[in-house]
Parts: structure tokens; C-alpha cells; sequence
């Protein structure tokens, strides 16, 4: 019997670092900027909690959606308007808004 549990986020991980390039490149500043918090955002978005992390790709899309009407629009713009070839929304983001701040 097996009693190692396989991590969630694993399978999702791999498909960052293999069909993701933009976003891991984002995932990888970001861990320069604020060190391993980052990591720990994108595995709890990956791992279903809302307002974490969230990215899309090539028709890929990983992560959990914030429930942030804000940043949901935002999204909408970047993807529809301006064609971005990959977004990442990271929590700490998130702070200002919830704050009153623009």
C-alpha cells in the first residue's frame, strides 16, 4: 500500500514549467521581487483557494478565479482588448484593492 499522498498542485506545477512559459517566467520575477511568498500563492491558488493566484495561457488556465469584481473585469480587458498572450493576478495584488486604494 501506498502511503505517500501525491501534492495537488504537482501535475499543475508541471504544467507551468512545460506549456506555460510566459507564466512561469511571471512566477519566477515574482519570487525575485517577494521571495517564496510567491510560491505559496500560486500552490494555494492551485490548490482551489480564491484570491491567491490565478494565470492563463495558450488556452490553458490555472489557479482559482477572485472574487473580486475588480479584478475579474481587469482580466476581461488584458484577454479581449489588448490580446495579452498570458496574465498572472497574484493576492498580494488584491491587498490594495480591498483597502479602498485604486
Amino acid at each position: 500500500m501506498d502511503t505517500q499522498q501525491k501534492d495537488p498542485a504537482a501535475d499543475k506545477i508541471e504544467l507551468i514549467k512545460t506549456l506555460m512559459p510566459g507564466v512561469y517566467g511571471r512566477i519566477q520575477k515574482k519570487a525575485a521581487e517577494i521571495g517564496r511568498e510567491a510560491y505559496a500563492l500560486v500552490r494555494r491558488g492551485l490548490q482551489g483557494e480564491p484570491n491567491c493566484f490565478y494565470a492563463l495561457e495558450g488556452g490553458r488556465v490555472v489557479g482559482t478565479m477572485f472574487n473580486h469584481p475588480a479584478i475579474n473585469s481587469d482580466l476581461a480587458l488584458h484577454v479581449v482588448e489588448f490580446g495579452s498572450a498570458h496574465v498572472c493576478i497574484w493576492g498580494d495584488q488584491l491587498q490594495g484593492v480591498q483597502h479602498g486604494a485604486n
